[in-house]
């Protein structure tokens, strides 16, 4: 009887549109839009609600250590600047460490060049490997060498498409590489710049012609 009546068709239920007249308002709200448009809604007012009573509730004579690091702006607490958190002895030691790891990431990128370059070059210039060929007579061995010619062209001018695509992207790796190489060397001189300047002692700017 079940399937019966399941392969009776039913009619397909279909939502009701937006009137003609609304449809500069878009696609017309269904009842699940709502229900979660609702939800949101309440859940808001409900997290409002919460925090107003919360600082209702709140005792004026409390204390807490943030207190001492803030002050009041019409009402409003704003903590205070800490542009001078750290004295000059603190920031030059922070400055000393970061040119250091800066340092240490040049010569780490440097090693990684160098061995990209040391492979690259290892198999553009890789030997080829020797094979003994044996003949019956000087026409077969004029076969086997002009053959051994064509294929070995052949290999000159098509690399398998596997290893050339390992070397391209070899090649781009290694020329990234030296580039975050050169933008960290400028970094490291920057910071080595203004470690100078914060030294004590006067400084005077050299032109270019006092270089000469």
């Amino acid at each position: 009887m079940s399937s019966l009546r399941n392969a009776i068709p039913k009619r397909a239920y279909k939502e009701r549109a937006q009137p003609h007249s609304r449809r500069k308002f878009g696609l017309l709200e269904k009842h699940k839009d709502y229900v979660i448009r609702a939800r949101e809604y309440h859940k808001k007012e409900e997290t409002l609600r919460r925090l107003k009573e919360k600082a209702a509730n709140r005792n004026p004579d409390e204390f807490y250590f943030r207190m001492i690091r803030t002050k009041t702006v019409n009402g409003v607490h704003r903590p205070e600047s800490e542009a001078n958190k750290y004295t000059p002895e603190e920031l030059m030691l922070m400055k000393t460490q970061d040119i250091g790891y800066v340092l240490q990431k040049i010569q780490s990128e440097k090693k990684k060049v160098e061995k990209l370059k040391a492979v690259l070059h290892s198999l553009d210039n890789q030997p080829a490997n020797k094979h003994i060929y044996y003949a019956e007579d000087r026409e077969e061995a004029n076969e086997i060498s002009s053959s051994l010619k064509d294929r070995e062209r052949h290999k000159l001018h098509s690399p398998p498409d596997v290893i050339k695509r390992k070397m391209d992207a070899s090649y781009r790796e290694l020329e990234a590489r030296m580039k975050r190489v050169q933008d960290l060397e400028r970094v490291y001189d920057e910071m080595a710049l203004q470690k100078e300047l914060q030294k004590k002692g006067k400084k005077r700017k050299v032109r270019e012609e006092d270089l000469v």
